[in-house]
């Protein structure tokens, strides 16, 4: 049986506000929601703060893929989708689902055999909402998007969660889809889907991406700016924006999740030919006649294949905390 941690992640239990919320629903929806906030729950491999370290994910104690084997939306109504918390608020450990490995788990991105974390760049502190990652969504890179003019960048899709609640790393959170930016990175298209816990208290009064302003004034100029300016402390420029720097609504939002999510059916399928998607992992449990698909047995033994944690995890190197500046005077480059 595999070692996990010592809850799952039940989104009724992390506020009050979240239990007077699900105490007011019916009974039917109540269990559905039980139902799902039971289902997943990670198992840990290796050593938090180094090379090895890995969050693999179960549901119902059975291995699964958090890229291909959580349903992209929450039920059949599409009303909601799963979110996988990557990075939780305030902090700058970089990490993401890894495409490359079998299952796909969290870990920590590494850059020239060191551990990344993101800069701390003023006025911000690390990330500065709950980051993470639709499942069963892929943003293919032989595809050329008409409105960016730019490539997928083989990813999965890109998410902001803007609630109230701190997340924890590797909880899989219900969110409403609210709107979306279009950065360019580095020439790639990398969407930026801004989004709430529908737990959240503030979920029943943000519809759309209008709501966000007039609610959280502000929240959407920090972000872009985050986005614009993260990585110049790293020697890299600032990130450019598609449709001259608009956000854009929760309909455009979620044709862009269902074209994401259309590429990744295809890539599951095996109907995108490249280098690229040859890369990615596509082992999953629970996604019938894909090309990817083992048994539970095999999927286990992808995770008992992994080390143990050890007691004591090396600490974090103090310098990863350290305050930057940006000069925020070069013009922005947006296209349209």
């Amino acid at each position: 049986e595999f070692q996990t941690f010592q809850h799952y992640f039940i989104q009724i239990n992390l506020s009050g506000s979240v239990m007077q919320c699900a105490v007011s629903a019916s009974k039917t929806a109540l269990r559905s929601l039980l139902t799902q906030a039971r289902m997943y729950s990670v198992v840990e491999r290796g050593t938090p703060n180094s090379l090895d370290y890995r969050i693999f994910y179960t549901r119902e104690d059975k291995p699964i893929s958090p890229f291909h084997d959580i349903p992209l939306y929450t039920d059949a109504s599409k009303k909601y989708c799963n979110m996988v918390v990557e990075i939780p608020r305030w902090t700058n450990a970089k990490m993401e689902i890894c495409k490359e490995e079998p299952l796909n788990p969290i870990k920590q991105d590494v850059k020239k055999g060191k551990l990344r974390f993101v800069n701390n760049v003023f006025p911000y502190h690390g990330y500065i909402w709950n980051y993470g990652a639709l499942p069963q969504t892929w943003e293919d890179p032989t595809h050329v998007d008409a409105g960016t003019g730019a490539k997928g960048d083989n990813d999965p899709l890109d998410a902001v969660e803007i609630g109230t609640a701190v997340a924890s790393r590797g909880e899989v959170k219900q969110v409403k889809i609210l709107g979306v930016i279009a950065m360019i990175d580095e020439g790639e298209t990398d969407w930026k889907v801004v989004c709430i816990d529908r737990n959240d208290p503030m979920a029943d009064s943000l519809s759309d991406i209008g709501d966000i302003e007039a609610k959280m004034p502000g929240m959407l100029q920090a972000t872009r700016d985050w986005f614009r300016i993260y990585k110049v402390p790293t020697g890299k420029p600032m990130n450019d924006f598609a449709y001259k720097g608009e956000w854009k609504n929760r309909d455009f939002a979620n044709r862009v999740i269902q074209d994401t999510h259309g590429a990744w059916s295809d890539l599951m399928a095996g109907k995108t030919a490249g280098e690229d998607a040859a890369s990615i992992a596509t082992h999953n449990t629970a996604v019938p006649n894909s090309k990817g698909n083992i048994s539970v047995d095999e999927a286990s033994d992808v995770i008992k294949s992994q080390p143990e944690p050890k007691e004591m995890a090396p600490p974090v190197d103090g310098s990863t905390q350290n305050q930057v500046f940006v000069s925020r005077t070069v013009p922005e480059k947006v296209c349209c």
